[in-house]
């Protein structure tokens, strides 16, 4: 036998033996990634929604810019403070349970928040949705790594986190058309956001419990080959990493890098989600046509993030695409400063918002690189919990400067000065872990 037709043989038999694997991957991304990506989707809107509230709500019970951007960053503080927490109990009790306990409580104090009266009451609403949904999106992170091996990650994780780009394209306009529900049954229009919007992530915690499965070797989905295959490739990646506990995880160099790249990049994307309607309604827009403009650059980022995932996947060289995506948000921002007029302010915050879209995936699939285990659940949740007070902070800085100064610029220069830090990690890790 020539040497080419000994290649076709071997890649024939490798295609063989790699298809009940292949398989399994695919079945499990039909069963699990649609429930989960449509459960965040309800999860970022309602993330997000107190920025169109904001239209009319600030006004109605007294809310000033510093006092709404405090209470939209409050939901990170009872959100971090349980984190950790969180998460291990879902490594311990199961994901099913624990992430439908999460879905079922946030969407009712999240719907709850209709009912707030003036600032204390809102600050309080927001720091107990925050805790009551501590833990879903790591727990998401850490329950996908136990069922799909490292090299179909990349794909998993953006599909999963695409919910975040169409959240805020359809979020927009459908929280338009609610606020317009204003004075129906006595309700104003940003009271029915808020109990139309929260009530769905309810309705999602039942069909998790309904859909999901523990374990693989709980999926009856999959062949008894399929199943085989899938988690000897688990066990195997599992093997290959350092057994670590939970306090390893917390003296590990890798993890406090990750923790402030991720607490960067959170000023950046939670200060445009929460303020981007109120940035828009300063350029003198009506309420429509803010829900028409502010999907525009989350529509956009959609399309832009599968596209980059692909790159990422097939070259393999996620840290230097990461400092690229994060090169092109601080772009982005400086750009909508420079020129503050609609269209170049639109088109500096849609580069934006596609760095900062781009980045989610790659990022979220480098903990389970370096842990496994306790030390993955436990450390994914520690890097999302206190990277998330960026969470926190970019509202409230750009809410304080906006008081000082009249003007959104000098937050946005803060948040791309931020995420210059965030490339600036990156580029840490990539030369400690020597790592594409």
């Amino acid at each position: 036998m020539t040497a080419r037709p000994l290649e076709r043989a071997v890649d024939r038999q490798d295609a063989s033996r790699d298809a009940p694997l292949n398989n399994a991957i695919r079945k499990n991304i039909v069963q699990l990634v649609p429930v989960l990506a449509i459960a965040y989707f309800f999860n970022y809107i309602d993330r997000t929604n107190v920025g169109f509230a904001a239209l009319t709500m600030n006004h109605d019970i007294g809310l000033t810019n510093t006092q709404f951007g405090t209470a939209a960053g409050l939901f990170f503080v009872g959100y971090c403070l349980l984190e950790v927490p969180s998460n291990l109990a879902l490594y311990r009790f199961g994901a099913r349970r624990w992430l439908a306990r999460i879905m079922i409580s946030w969407g009712l104090l999240s719907a709850a928040c209709a009912f707030v009266s003036g600032p204390t009451s809102f600050y309080v609403l927001r720091i107990a949705t925050g805790a009551a949904e501590a833990g879903f999106f790591p727990g998401v992170v850490f329950y996908l790594s136990c069922w799909f091996p490292a090299r179909a990650r990349i794909r998993v994780l953006t599909w999963f986190l695409v919910a975040i780009p169409l959240s805020s394209v359809v979020g927009g306009p459908v929280s338009v058309w609610i606020l317009a529900l204003d004075e129906l049954a006595g309700l104003k229009g940003w009271q029915w956001l808020f109990l139309l919007e929260g009530l769905p992530a309810c309705i999602m915690g039942f069909v998790t419990l309904r859909l999901l499965r523990d374990d693989p070797k709980d999926a009856n989905w999959l062949s008894d080959g399929e199943r085989t295959a899938l988690l000897e490739a688990l066990a195997e990646e599992q093997a290959s990493r350092p057994r670590k506990d939970f306090l390893a995880a917390l003296r590990d160099t890798k993890v406090a890098i990750l923790t402030g790249i991720l607490f960067c990049y959170w000023i950046g994307i939670n200060g445009i989600a929460i303020w981007l309607p109120l940035i828009l309604k300063s350029h003198g827009l009506g309420n429509t046509e803010i829900g028409i403009f502010s999907a525009m650059p989350y529509l956009i980022a959609t399309f832009a993030m599968i596209a980059w995932a692909r790159v990422m996947e097939r070259s393999g060289q996620h840290l230097l695409n990461m400092v690229a995506a994060f090169a092109l948000t601080g772009a982005g921002l400086a750009f909508a400063v420079y020129d503050s007029a609609l269209w170049p302010a639109m088109a500096g915050i849609t580069m934006a918002v596609i760095g900062l879209s781009s980045i989610r995936p790659a990022f979220y699939s480098l903990p389970s690189r370096y842990l496994s285990g306790a030390a993955a659940a436990g450390g994914i949740a520690l890097i999302n919990a206190i990277g998330s007070l960026g969470g926190y902070v970019g509202p409230w800085m750009v809410g304080v400067l906006k008081d000082q100064t009249g003007s959104f610029e000098p937050g946005m220069s803060a948040m791309a000065v931020m995420l210059g830090v965030a490339g600036a990690l990156t580029l840490v890790l990539k030369r400690i872990t020597r790592e594409a």
